[in-house]
């Protein structure tokens, strides 16, 4: 009940832990998930730490307004069950949130005020797991179906939320993946050592246990024309994510062994999966010095990567100039915090660098051999109200490159073919426009999840696959009780 509170003094009793992490030295050798089981009076103890807030912020920090404080006074209760039908109320895949977001419901926790936050993100993994520990996560198929029958083209977890949501309302769902494989990013692009695929595949198992169909190897508006769609289907839902990377046009960038790091990164993971790669196709990093541009999560992705690989050296560049430890005066509780953050590939080894800007790249044979780069200076900013930047003279450098990774980010999604066909409208960005139902400037198609929002998070992804789903519905069905969780 709303009233309740589990330990009113619990946050004064528990200081915030976390799952321990298998040592360095033991995890560099594999790609298994890096946590160590947490024993349940550990989950108890952190979710007694929860002041159940008359003010909630954690439900305005989670796009997906996930019921945090309900659910973590039920686990302190031992009422599992119960804080999974809470947890399941507003999110299809926990076991992925509670994995690999952020947490930026733990950025907006009261006690972040002046205190460290709740552990949500691993209560949440911890209800989820142990949903499927006792069999509680068993496919639900739908009771009736409508007769109307849905496209979703893309995999990812905008795509997976979609589909899982439609098909609960009683819709024929079809999943279109241009891959070998469902899951999109999760399945291809986040390393095992972050997201192990079983994890994956257990809840592509129970949709498609549900009624979801799932084709892979369909390349829509390639290999698929987009007016099979258009013919076959009441309404078409796109989440192929925002897929067209970020490049850097510096001399030498057409040398051998610059890469964009998803191509690095999805290689691995199909390696893993028992994928093989003539030698002459192999990303790797195994005895040789990698430079990583991007300071970001991917960046980290592919820094765990090369240590596992048994690169040589790593080094990870960040234009930008290095975050505070702590909050600055000008980014006051409940804002994202903007501080320096470490993934737990950053404790295995690899060097970070700031104000750092590539100039050019070097190499024999066309083989890239030396990154040449200049330190930086931030100033104030300028009219438009970005910070001005200058090369610091007389700070020029080079360093030994076998392996150059781009982790820039993306831009938007890729426009030939499918979209083009579609004759979507897109905004400044090139990203897909839609209304607040997510309907695109074609009736009966919508958007969600990067390819609308531009490169996010994943639970973004999932709050805007919701969002589409109840977009659908009610244009298939003119009303829907299919919640809609983003404020429109």
């Amino acid at each position: 009940m709303w009233w309740q509170m589990g330990k009113p003094t619990g946050f004064i009793e528990f200081i915030r832990q976390v799952p321990s992490r298998i040592p360095v030295e033991e995890r560099v050798k594999s790609y298994q998930e890096i946590y160590l089981p947490w024993a349940e009076e550990n989950s108890k103890a952190q979710g007694a730490r929860c002041m159940n807030c008359g003010i909630p912020f954690c439900h305005n920090g989670c796009p997906l307004g996930n019921l945090i404080p309900d659910w973590n006074d039920l686990v302190f209760r031992g009422k599992w069950k119960e804080a999974l039908d809470s947890l399941h109320s507003t999110n299809n895949f926990p076991e992925f949130t509670g994995r690999i977001c952020p947490a930026p419901c733990e950025a907006a926790c009261t006690l972040a005020i002046n205190n460290d936050p709740v552990t949500i993100e691993y209560i949440e993994k911890a209800i989820s797991e142990r949903g499927w520990d006792e069999g509680w996560i068993t496919p639900q198929p739908p009771t009736w179906r409508s007769g109307k029958r849905v496209a979703v083209v893309g995999s990812g977890p905008s795509g997976m939320a979609a589909a899982a949501q439609l098909n609960h309302a009683g819709h024929n769902v079809t999943v279109f993946e241009r891959n070998e494989v469902i899951g999109g990013l999760l399945r291809l692009g986040i390393p095992d050592f972050k997201l192990e695929k079983q994890v994956v595949q257990r809840r592509v198992d129970q949709m498609a246990a549900e009624g979801v169909t799932f084709v892979t190897n369909a390349h829509i508006g390639q290999n698929m024309p987009v007016a099979d769609l258009k013919k076959d289907f009441d309404a078409i839902v796109l989440t192929g994510g925002s897929t067209v990377p970020r490049d850097l046009d510096v001399p030498g960038r057409e040398l051998n062994g610059i890469h964009p790091a998803m191509d690095f990164l999805t290689m691995q993971n199909r390696t893993n999966s028992g994928a093989e790669f003539p030698e002459s196709e192999r990303i790797t990093a195994e005895g040789k010095h990698v430079v990583i541009l991007g300071g970001g999560d991917t960046g980290a992705d592919c820094l765990g990567t090369a240590h596992r690989q048994g690169a040589l050296s790593v080094h990870q560049f960040e234009l930008l100039p290095e975050p505070p430890v702590e909050r600055t005066s000008n980014n006051p509780w409940p804002q994202w915090p903007l501080i320096l953050r470490s993934a737990s590939a950053h404790e295995e080894g690899g060097v970070r660098d700031y104000n750092i800007q590539t100039k050019f790249f070097a190499g024999s044979d066309g083989q890239v051999e030396k990154l040449h780069g200049v330190r930086l200076e931030w100033g104030a900013p300028d009219e438009s109200g970005r910070p001005t930047m200058k090369e610091l003279e007389g700070t020029e450098f080079e360093i030994d490159a076998d392996l150059v990774l781009f982790a820039l980010g993306f831009l938007h999604p890729e426009k030939n073919g499918m979209l083009d066909d579609l004759g979507v409208d897109l905004d400044q960005r090139g990203n897909v426009s839609t209304d607040s139902d997510r309907m695109t400037s074609v009736p009966g198609v919508f958007a969600a999840g990067d390819m609308h929002r531009g490169q996010s998070l994943v639970v973004w992804a999932l709050a805007e696959g919701r969002q589409a789903a109840h977009g659908v519905d009610k244009y298939l069905m003119g009303a829907t009780e299919l919640p809609a969780p983003l404020a429109v």
